[in-house]
């Protein structure tokens, strides 16, 4: 049974430009113990999906304008601000991607990180103290029991990142969501921390959201995966599927970008054009101006293509385009 239903989740935001589709019909589940990642240039939706479901869209201009979000048989978008705390920071945890905007530089790390720990099982003093130093430790800061008591400017970009896992792991969340949590950090540190993450989606069965641009995290620790363009999803497969017989040209060409996969001396591939823009969308498949790989000449016009189950449990925006 998911921990996790996401049913046709639409999030607009109200503009003077005119409204944004953020986010458009999206549905996904997640089971626990399971990591599911969310794949897509920048503007795709990712980041706006999962705040979406923590109720972290700021009002106006963004608006929820349909859908469910089934969190152990509640539905996360009815429920009111103070219920929504209760679950937010414990049993939903979030890693957000930048830390300079997201710990407070007033604040000493350890304030910032038993700050959870007295709002969620009120465990205050010596024990949040110790749980904090330890919480430090597992994310690897040295000499974490001086470090804990500084501030933020005191640390690097990427050991600030580290702190902001520390703070969203330590209450033992059922769900945590990752937005890009291994941007700040060197290759040794990021596999420190995604074998972290990994311990503690076995340990403790926690399900894991990674919303990344990073195609080789993805295939390292997601069990399925979902393909976010222009605010839909376009593809959604397990990730051995996913990687083995990609489907949209939109998938295909991110897979075409990774640099790893280029014949050495020829010039890099990249996704011909930019993003669409959000306010502006026209009727009909959104990636028939870029697809470079497929025939755009027999893209969808006049609707959005259908997201159909192609093979059992690979789902694909049913475009002829896309799919040539």
């Amino acid at each position: 049974m998911p921990l996790l239903d996401v049913r046709n989740l639409t999030t607009r935001f109200h503009t003077r430009h005119g409204i944004v589709h953020a986010v458009e019909d999206v549905s996904f589940s997640i089971k626990p113990g399971e990591a599911l990642g969310i794949v897509g240039e920048s503007g795709s939706g990712k980041s706006v999906t999962c705040y979406s479901l923590l109720g972290l869209v700021p009002a106006p201009p963004g608006r929820i304008h349909g859908g469910q979000a089934i969190f152990d048989g509640v539905d996360l978008l009815k429920l009111s601000e103070r219920s929504l705390r209760g679950i937010r920071g414990k049993r939903i945890a979030m890693i957000f991607q930048d830390p300079m905007t997201s710990l407070n530089p007033y604040m000493r790390v350890s304030a910032q990180l038993m700050e959870p720990l007295a709002l969620h099982e009120n465990c205050r003093g010596k024990v949040a103290l110790e749980r904090a130093i330890a919480a430090l430790a597992e994310v690897g800061i040295s000499d974490p029991e001086k470090r804990i008591h500084s501030y933020p400017h005191e640390f690097s970009g990427g050991m600030r990142q580290r702190v902001m896992i520390a703070m969203a792991l330590i209450t033992r969340p059922e769900l945590l969501i990752c937005d890009e949590p291994t941007t700040a950090l060197d290759v040794t540190v990021q596999k420190q921390v995604l074998d972290l993450i990994r311990a503690r989606q076995h340990e403790l069965g926690t399900a894991v959201i990674f919303i990344t641009h990073d195609l080789a995290v993805v295939s390292e620790v997601c069990d399925h995966i979902n393909v976010m363009y222009a605010g839909r999803i376009v593809e959604r497969a397990p990730r051995a599927e996913l990687f083995k017989n990609p489907l949209h040209a939109y998938t295909r060409s991110l897979l075409k970008s990774i640099p790893a996969t280029q014949t050495k001396g020829e010039p890099l591939y990249t996704i011909q054009g930019l993003p669409p823009d959000l306010s502006r969308l026209a009727a009909g498949c959104t990636f028939q101006p870029r697809n470079s790989l497929g025939d755009p000449s027999l893209c969808v016009s006049g609707s959005a293509p259908r997201l159909d189950e192609i093979q059992p449990g690979h789902w694909v925006q049913n475009c002829p385009g896309c799919l040539a």
